[in-house]
This record gives structure tokens, sequence and C-alpha cells, in this order.
């Protein structure tokens, strides 16, 4: 079992703001890479009122370390009052890829 990477699902109203801040993230190495699915449907509770929505999601591959940091430029750039960042332990994967992850998201 893999405990250094993770995967981080965030999801936005928007396909080309969440692309634009999905870029942001890979450019400061917050993440290796993300895998953008334009629309989904999303329903959902929020403030007492059932919504049916169409939103974007991503899939970020990425250092549980750097959770926090991505937390963080969610709460301060996202559209959304509350953004669905979450994220999910990678189990086991390719080596390798495992390993593409940690270099593309060390320092530079």
């Amino acid at each position: 079992m893999t405990t250094e990477v993770c995967e981080v699902i965030i999801t936005a109203p928007n396909a080309d703001w969440l692309a634009n801040f999905t870029r942001k993230l890979i450019d400061e190495r917050l993440s290796a890479c993300g895998h953008n699915i334009a629309a989904i449907r999303s329903i959902y509770r929020w403030r007492g009122d059932v919504h049916d929505e169409e939103e974007a999601r991503v899939a970020l591959h990425t250092r549980l370390d750097l959770v926090p940091a991505i937390i963080e430029r969610a709460n301060q750039e996202h559209p959304y009052e509350t953004p669905c960042v979450i994220a999910l332990p990678i189990a086991a994967g390719s080596p390798a890829y495992i390993q593409w992850i940690l270099d593309e998201t060390s320092p530079a």
C-alpha cells in the first residue's frame, strides 16, 4: 500500500474554471496531473433544498502532504462557498506511475 500519494476530487460549476484551476495546481507542483470531466450531474441537498445541477469534476494525483495546500487554494479561489475537495488514498498502483507522481510534485 502506498500512503504517500492520493487522489483529490474537486467539483466546480464551470469546466473552464476547473481546467484553469487544475493548470495552476500543476504549474505550482501541487499536483502531478488532473483528469478533468467536463460534465457531471450533481444531485445534492444545500440549505434545505435539493439541487440537480451540471458540474465539472477533476481527479488530481498528488502527494498526501500537499492536500492541505490544495484545500487552502480551493477555499481562496473556488466560486462555491463550500467547495467539494476530498482526498482518497491510492492503495496500490504501477510503481513507475507512483514514482512519477512523487517526482512531479517535488520542488523544482
